[in-house]
């Protein structure tokens, strides 16, 4: 294949994405205008078949914020971002004793009664044990105060909490804010908070856009790329993950005439923001036919920071290891692999039904990249030639492994990998059974 992909084209469609679009969040409008966009664009390139399946969500319709702290006997306001899934304060005042919590060692308490009522600052805003989240909301706080503690930065960054445990223990009210203001609460001594949120959590619909192109050989399976269309709020998710939809409407343009054997499923996934809700739900819905026919799931998402060292999270075969090693060195990369399944990806999905395959991420910092779920996740912070180059080894990679059969056979994950997969898609996304809205 002689055609490479272009830098000019991805910036094309993050700027439609991030600039005409702007923030894109479950169930909104601005979403569904991402999607739209994603599927007319894929339909101008021959070769590609366009559909569009929806699924239920959480969309988060908030219409005012606002935190109050008490310092000192005064009362000072701060910036907070209500969790996506979370019910607000329904428009009323509710204010509480402030009561701060690490959640590192605090769940080693065996008694949290001492939260009942109060408002609690919750050090770390990921709670992967079922268990200690089902303990926070059977103490009955009054509302929850979680801290990002990977990016301890000036800013309420913006977060989801985890819909199998709201749909199996509920949720209280829930807002993310700044690393740095609860450093003041504590240094100052504050001693209560109010928090008002206005505006409600609300039913709505989210989409995968599916562009498919055809194989050769029937009978060869399907490789899956994905990617997804949605953002947190306040920010235009430049990196997060508007690269990953510019890049499968690029790769789509490369391999529609590539003469695969395999059929290439290229999906923009809804509703990743919401711990992959969108890759959830195809999943399920085409179970047998993934777990089937999948060969390979290539998922980009936060791909193209332009500082930092690319990280891929891979759970395949030794085979497909090693040719995307040759491929990516031999087009000037270097990366840091790691084989640890991590359910917060569209992959995971697919690697839940069997399906080898790996998540191409760029880091830089340690704790990934210090504009997550920020306002400053803009075009300017992307290496978009550094990105395209990444294109053109995944053509590689993916017209090589289509054409072994020994790399795109169907494997089976170790006996280990398999049971640490499946543990995390049944505690953390809800398992084959999913859950409804409640």
């Amino acid at each position: 294949m002689s055609e490479t992909a272009s830098a000019a084209h991805l910036a094309s469609h993050i700027k439609w994405l991030t600039e005409v679009i702007g923030v894109r969040l479950a169930g909104s409008a601005g979403e569904r205008a991402a999607a739209e966009y994603i599927a007319a664009q894929g339909s101008t390139i021959p070769g590609v078949t366009v559909t569009t399946e929806t699924f239920p969500v959480w969309e988060r319709a908030v219409e005012s914020e606002l935190l109050q702290v008490e310092i000192g006997g005064q009362w000072y306001t701060f910036a907070s971002s209500l969790f996506g899934a979370a019910p607000s304060t329904g428009g009323a005042v509710v204010e509480a004793p402030l009561v701060f919590f690490d959640s590192a060692t605090g769940y080693q308490q065996s008694d949290l009664s001492f939260m009942k009522g109060a408002a609690v600052v919750h050090l770390g805003c990921h709670i992967e044990s079922a268990e200690q989240y089902q303990r926070l909301i059977e103490a009955e706080p009054a509302f929850l105060l979680f801290v990002d503690i990977r990016f301890p930065g000036d800013g309420a960054l913006a977060d989801g909490l985890f819909p199998a445990y709201v749909h199996a223990y509920g949720a209280r009210t829930t807002v993310n804010v700044a690393y740095h203001d609860v450093w003041r609460w504590r240094r100052e001594g504050a001693t209560r908070a109010r928090l008002c949120v206005k505006g409600e959590r609300r039913r709505s619909e989210s989409q995968n856009v599916v562009l498919e192109i055809a194989g050769s050989d029937p009978a060869a399976g399907v490789i899956y790329l994905g990617a997804h269309h949605d953002t947190q709020a306040g920010t235009v998710g430049a990196d997060d993950n508007a690269i990953g939809c510019a890049s499968l409407l690029e790769l789509a343009r490369l391999l529609a005439e590539s003469g695969l054997r395999h059929t290439v499923r290229l999906v923009s996934f809804g509703a990743e923001e919401q711990l992959s809700l969108g890759s959830a739900a195809y999943v399920r819905r085409h179970r047998a036919e993934v777990a089937a026919n999948g060969r390979f799931m290539y998922n980009i998402d936060g791909s193209a920071s332009a500082l930092g060292w690319l990280v891929f999270t891979m759970n395949s075969s030794a085979a497909q290891e090693s040719l995307l090693r040759e491929v990516f060195t031999k087009h000037g990369f270097t990366y840091e692999l790691t084989n640890e399944p991590c359910p917060y990806t569209d992959q995971f999905p697919f690697a839940a039904a069997g399906v080898p395959g790996l998540w191409v991420y760029r880091k830089n910092c340690v704790t990934g990249v210090y504009y997550h779920h920020r306002y400053d996740d803009i075009i300017a912070n992307l290496d978009l030639k550094m990105a395209a180059r990444q294109l053109d080894a995944a053509v590689e990679f993916l017209t090589r492994m289509s054409g072994d059969d020994a790399v795109s056979a169907q494997v089976a994950f170790s006996e280990s990998e398999q049971r640490v997969i499946d543990t995390l898609w049944e505690t953390i996304c809800g398992g084959w059974g999913g859950f409804t809205m409640k």
